[in-house]
């Protein structure tokens, strides 16, 4: 199936109330059909409930210019909508390594930093870090992007090629993807982590305050 631009009934109204949207990790993994490929056997299941209500919300919150931030199947998502495609079994690709979680570890170990990322110069990620050429983060994902969609930008990747980071060339509003999850409490105690949350509240923040004045404005025309 082609990914579908409807939105389920409501969302729209929805998001005339948000300033910034998360797109969550999850143990599903897409529908391979979605990017053209043919379903492998994997451990993740599969969820068509979010299939159907994420990927037109996604492109929706892009066309209305909120704040986005992506993580993992997030991740995952933004690439197939932009006509990307994905490894079904990273690890099974040549030379790369096992980006899978360590199930017999502790959580805390699992979301725990694992494997270098490099920043690639004149990106999001670089203007809300900084140059630090490499940056430990977790990696508990078998999935991961093939082909980037046209349009998006790779700003980091894995010392194996392993794509880490994207974001959307040309888009106005601030977006973020990344295929680590930095929510973690562990995670966030990793500078790059916490500084992806400070700027995507602070770009939320900025888009209420200006919808806010628009707001007030348009009334005290009226």
């Amino acid at each position: 199936p082609m990914v579908s631009d409807r939105l389920p009934p409501g969302l729209d109204a929805l998001l005339d109330h948000l300033d910034g949207v998360v797109f969550t990790g999850s143990a599903a993994n897409l529908d391979p059909t979605l990017y053209g490929a043919e379903a492998v056997a994997t451990k993740g299941h599969r969820d068509p409930g979010r299939d159907a209500t994420n990927l037109p919300l996604m492109k929706r919150v892009m066309e209305r210019k909120i704040p986005m931030f992506c993580i993992c199947r997030g991740h995952q998502e933004l690439n197939v909508i932009m006509g990307g495609t994905l490894h079904q079994q990273v690890h099974e690709v040549e030379g790369n390594q096992d980006h899978r979680a360590d199930e017999n570890k502790p959580y805390d170990v699992r979301y725990g930093a694992q494997h270098d990322i490099t920043i690639q110069p004149g990106g999001v990620l670089e203007k809300v870090y900084g140059s630090a050429a490499l940056v430990k983060v977790n990696t508990v994902h078998e999935q991961a992007i093939e082909k980037p969609g046209p349009g998006l930008r790779v700003e980091a990747t894995a010392d194996d090629g392993v794509i880490e980071a994207v974001s959307v060339e040309g888009l106005a509003s601030f977006n973020i993807s990344v295929q680590w999850h930095p929510e973690h409490h562990v995670a966030l105690e990793e500078p790059l982590n916490a500084r992806l949350f400070e700027a995507f509240g602070d770009a939320a923040r900025a888009r209420l305050s200006a919808r806010r004045g628009k707001a007030a404005g348009s009334t005290r025309a009226a």
